[in-house]
């Protein structure tokens, strides 16, 4: 990652949070109308889509893992948005084809996974919307896209409860006085 698009400041989230969440989420999602099938983002969306399925009673809960290369040193915006994604893990055309699919992050950083997916939805013949909690318009490669619901604005690095144990593993470096994590 480029160290000047490093967020500057870390949020570490409750459960308590992450129900306001959910509860902001909710009453959009259900106004756009139903949805007949949930992709969830590996890993960031497992937990976020599992609380929204059971909510919205979304009973066809997918999975999809993609996988960017790593950006090369002073590679730029635009070129950056030309990186096209490998996808280690995606539903099968006919378990989307013809429905409503709600997309589901954890948050939109950059956007790049949000968008290939729904990319890759609609290819499949889905009507796609994303959906994440928290989405940063700081970070986002994308200067006419953005989720179609997002539950926060923020501009942290967000640490979720159920991320505790790792925490700012991988960005420790960027923070005064934490000493990266030797795992």
């Amino acid at each position: 990652m480029d160290p000047s698009r490093r967020p500057l400041r870390q949020e570490w989230l409750t459960w308590s949070d992450v129900d306001k969440l959910v509860d902001v989420l909710l009453p959009q999602l259900r106004a756009a109308g139903r949805f007949e099938a949930m992709v969830m983002i590996t890993r960031g969306g497992i937990v976020p889509g599992g609380l929204l399925s059971e909510a919205l009673d979304i009973t066809s809960v997918l999975t999809a893992a993609v996988d960017f290369p790593e950006d090369p040193p002073g590679m730029d915006d635009k070129a950056r948005l030309l990186m096209w994604p490998s996808f280690l893990q995606f539903p099968a055309e006919d378990l989307l084809r013809n429905k409503r699919v709600l997309i589901v992050d954890d948050v939109w950083g950059s956007g790049r996974t949000s968008t290939a997916v729904k990319s890759r939805c609609g290819a499949a013949g889905a009507t796609a919307f994303t959906c994440v909690f928290h989405f940063n318009p700081y970070r986002s490669l994308f200067s006419r896209a953005e989720p179609d619901f997002y539950g926060a604005v923020t501009d942290a690095y967000i640490v979720y409860p159920w991320e505790i144990d790792r925490g700012l593993r991988g960005i420790a470096a960027a923070v005064p006085g934490v000493q990266p994590d030797s795992n």
